[in-house]
């Protein structure tokens, strides 16, 4: 038993699978990366992991006996969160609307520009922020490999949400190369790339239609 967590390892298993999930921060990340350069997407990464830390932060204070027990604050933060997903989603389509009707290159393509990240790492946050399921899964999750006789349940959940945060971390590195290898690859091709921005955007747009439909049942 490490840390005085049972099945350690399990949890490690488990959470790089449901990293694994796609999911609107993993595929924001990605699409940040390919249309706007690295430091965009580590950025958005950044946001990403402040969000996620926030968020074990309140599941650890029993922010999700509140939003159990007051269910009116669990629908505004749900539509809050949703019509932000789908606000994201439309201005992604509406981009690669116009990459696809904008005239292809015709000369040598030019490096795309590294920008800085501060809008980046805003709307990942954001992003993590307006989801109350993250909470309520987060209680549930762990709850699995928290001992209630633990000596120390601070430290043994500390030792859960670090572990969880590197296999994030890690795992949203590679999906910064991938995107980045994948601006070089679009850059020649406008109307690819418009096309792939248009479905990131129209993902974004069901990500938000299912928080809407989620219920506390």
């Amino acid at each position: 038993m490490l840390f005085g967590i049972p099945d350690y390892w399990a949890f490690v298993v488990a959470g790089l699978m449901i990293i694994l999930l796609p999911g609107p921060n993993s595929i924001y990340v990605v699409s940040q990366s390919a249309r706007r350069g690295r430091a965009s997407g580590y950025a958005a990464a950044a946001g990403v992991f402040l969000g996620d830390a926030v968020l074990m932060a309140l599941t650890y204070l029993g922010a999700a006996s509140v939003l159990r027990t007051q269910p009116v604050l669990f629908q505004v933060v749900k539509y809050l969160g949703a019509a932000y997903l789908v606000w994201i989603g439309l201005r992604l389509v509406l981009a690669g609307l116009t990459k696809i009707r904008r005239p292809q290159p015709t000369g040598p393509v030019e490096q795309a520009p590294q920008v800085r990240g501060h809008g980046s790492f805003a709307t990942a946050l954001l992003l993590s922020l307006l989801n109350p399921k993250a909470i309520l899964f987060y209680v549930a999750f762990f709850v699995q490999f928290l001992r209630p006789d633990a000596a120390d349940p601070l430290v043994t959940f500390l030792v859960l949400a670090t572990t969880l945060e590197v296999l994030s971390m890690l795992y949203l590195s590679v999906l910064i190369v991938a995107g980045t290898a994948l601006a070089a690859r679009f850059r020649q091709r406008q109307r690819a790339a418009g096309g792939l921005t248009a479905g990131v955007g129209t993902a974004f747009m069901g990500f938000g239609v299912s928080l809407a439909s989620t219920t506390l049942g």
